[in-house]
């Protein structure tokens, strides 16, 4: 076959293309609603089985690059000889990229705003009780590991609310077929039992209920059904958060690029190793038995005893290691190169790179975190709206317990501060030649570390003040 005609069958999709994973590792489920699913449980079945075989599979290893199993390096087939290092570096650049993700997103707290103070009182009273900065973070980090986050309103034993966060490696939701995309149920299913008692247990949530089932086995999906419990959030107490618009992960596209720089690493650590147990070459008729060599080796000492030659002259020797010739500036090249692909791609920077290096103000950052800034404001967007999801759903719940009305979680503001340098200095001097005063109670929480409390040190400020203002006479009388 000619190559236009290969070129076209692969442009066809008759030609197997090598993917990392499945085609359906992200797809969303959809069914035509909930009366027909609840008729057709082998449906949800086959669902959890497609999600377990399809889905799970991805998300592994995405969290074995996160927690620095890197999967290439590990399954790598041993150098050809036995008798070579086999080293195996993993470098784990995904941590790096979801913790800066995090870090920058939600470093600095999620402001939330209500035009009602009795409102917003509420509001934060909730977030103090579900921990909404710690809950957010972790939703953050699973975003950007996984491309999608889950999150459970729950309405515990002591009739409090409280939102945890769920594993997108047990969760997923079910959508119905029609463009609004409306949410019919959301399922978790978890492993329960050991060794050959193991089964599955599959939760399945919808706008009223809890319904419980279970499978016989590991092995077997078919669901036997145990119970079902009412809940009172009026809706599907299950949010998804998405990461983007195909629910990728940060570091899911610079997968290869990881790949290749631990491959690099480890060539350069086994030239290194094999280099110190190279190879010794003698040269010359030498009078040595293998005892002799052998203690010489230990001892790391070559004493050399030359023969003869036919003419009686004392023969020559030489000796000196062979080892493979290795291209230094070819290689550090090649790895810097790869490196920068990395952060490139996740849109990252490299903190060690001399052009984050020095004193940099907040703008000139922002400036070369461009990129990274459309990212956070895509981010930004579809966190609020499934922000608001959470709201409501605690807002429903909430009025039923008459603590609270639905009203007081709806119109919230939510804004994000991004987690980067300041300059204060550049900041004062800018206000300043604007005209602009400051009080000295601002001008002292400006300086934290110098000043730790400015109340306190206003106070002692006072008092000199009014020390100073005394007559002398007052001074002369005490």
């Amino acid at each position: 076959m000619s190559e236009a005609k290969i070129f076209e069958r692969a442009l066809n999709g008759e030609e197997n293309t090598k993917r990392r994973f499945s085609r359906e590792a992200n797809i969303q489920y959809t069914y035509e609603s909930l009366d027909e699913l609840m008729n057709n449980l082998k449906d949800l079945s086959a669902m959890i089985k497609h999600h377990i075989e399809h889905q799970r599979p991805r998300l592994n290893e995405l969290d074995d690059y996160y927690e620095g199993e890197n999967r290439a390096i590990s399954v790598m087939n041993r150098r050809k000889d036995e008798d070579k290092a086999d080293h195996r570096s993993r470098h784990n650049y995904a941590k790096y990229v979801s913790n800066f993700m995090q870090g920058f997103l939600v470093g600095v707290p999620i402001s939330m705003t209500h035009t009602s103070e009795t409102s917003q009182q509420k509001i934060e009273d909730v977030n103090e009780a579900i921990e909404s900065n710690a809950l957010n973070a972790d939703l953050i980090l699973d975003l950007s590991i996984y491309g999608r986050a889950y999150e459970l309103v729950h309405r515990n034993r002591s009739d409090q609310t409280r939102v945890y966060l769920s594993s997108p490696l047990e969760t997923f939701l079910i959508y119905d077929n029609t463009i609004e995309k409306n949410i019919i149920a959301g399922v978790r299913y978890f492993i329960v039992g050991y060794g050959h008692d193991k089964k599955i247990k599959v939760m399945l949530y919808t706008p009223s209920k809890i319904h419980t089932y279970f499978t016989s086995n590991f092995g077997d999906y078919n669901l036997k059904y145990d119970k079902s419990e009412d809940h009172p959030f009026g809706d599907i107490p299950i949010t998804e958060h998405a990461n983007n618009r195909f629910r990728q992960g940060d570091f899911e596209n610079v997968l290869d690029q990881i790949d290749l720089y631990d491959a690099a690493q480890s060539d350069t650590a086994n030239y290194m190793t094999d280099l110190n147990d190279a190879m010794l070459k003698i040269i010359g008729n030498v009078d040595m038995t293998e005892e002799e060599a052998a203690k010489q080796k230990k001892a790391n000492l070559l004493i050399l005893k030359p023969g003869h030659q036919l003419n009686g002259q004392e023969g020559k020797t030489d000796a000196d290691y062979i080892y493979k010739q290795y291209d230094v500036a070819g290689s550090e090249a090649y790895k810097t190169r790869l490196q920068t692909d990395v952060h490139k791609f996740t849109n990252t920077p490299d903190l060690t790179d001399e052009n984050f290096s020095g004193q940099q103000t907040g703008e000139a950052m922002k400036y070369k975190l461009f990129g990274l800034e459309q990212i956070r404001i895509n981010k930004e967007r579809l966190f609020k709206r499934s922000l608001n999801r959470r709201y409501e759903l605690i807002g429903n719940v909430m009025s039923l317990a008459s603590e609270a009305t639905k009203e007081d979680f709806k119109g919230i503001t939510y804004k994000f501060t991004p987690n980067l340098p300041k300059s204060t200095k550049d900041a004062v001097e800018m206000f300043n030649s604007l005209g602009g005063e400051l009080s000295q109670k601002t001008k002292l929480n400006i300086i934290p570390m110098v000043v730790e409390n400015p109340e306190e040190e206003m106070k002692v400020i006072e008092q000199e003040r009014s020390e100073q203002r005394q007559p002398r006479s007052e001074y002369m009388e005490n």
